[in-house]
């Protein structure tokens, strides 16, 4: 009965290692060598739970993706105030900083959007994801009476989506010219713009 359970535990932390080597590595010259080492396992033990790299990466992005949603998605559901969702919802979609490795990769395997089918719908499905959490977000604020936007709920979303992949990127990718609360503070400016606000 132990076993499924060492299984799912020893593919998650394949995922965990696949993540940090991304950042070590980048996905171009990502080899299962390279997640072996970091994993500590031999690349055969790898191929006892993935068929390839391939498979490997297309699982890590998909858990990327669910993880990221879901925990932020869980931090906002404990939040009545609409004002104050949106701010942990900005705070939320951001990077943790330039070593956050789930958000590089996830970044990266943006670039494998159009090179392989499966990514596309995946790297899809969190835009989707995203789109989903701020129109959430801003729905409750508009029935609330606190969020008065000039934009309708949709265009709304596509901002502030845009603004986080924009600055996420910045972010991971090292630009010492974006930190990650000058971020959050200038997506709290725009939200104040467009007339949601995040504080009361």
């Amino acid at each position: 009965m132990a076993r499924p359970r060492r299984q799912e535990e020893r593919r998650a932390a394949l995922i965990d290692a696949t993540y940090a080597a991304g950042k070590e590595h980048g996905l171009r010259s990502l080899s299962l060598t390279d997640v072996a080492a970091t994993a500590g396992l031999t690349r055969g033990a790898i191929l006892y739970y993935y068929e390839d790299l391939d498979a490997l990466l297309v699982e890590a992005h998909a858990a990327g993706i669910q993880r990221f949603c879901d925990e932020r998605d869980a931090v906002l559901a404990r939040i009545d105030d609409p004002r104050a969702r949106l701010g942990a919802a900005i705070d939320a979609g951001l990077p943790d900083g330039p070593d956050d490795a789930l958000m590089s990769l996830l970044y990266e395997f943006d670039v494998l959007a159009g090179n392989s089918a499966l990514h596309d719908e995946l790297v899809q499905k969190l835009y989707v994801r995203q789109l989903e959490t701020y129109r959430g977000v801003i729905a409750a604020g508009r029935e609330a009476g606190v969020f008065n936007p000039g934009l309708d709920d949709e265009q709304l979303a596509m901002t502030f989506v845009a603004l986080e992949d924009a600055y996420g990127l910045h972010i991971v990718g090292g630009n010492a010219l974006m930190t990650v609360p000058k971020a959050a503070a200038a997506m709290r400016a725009v939200a104040e713009q467009l007339g949601c606000p995040t504080r009361s």
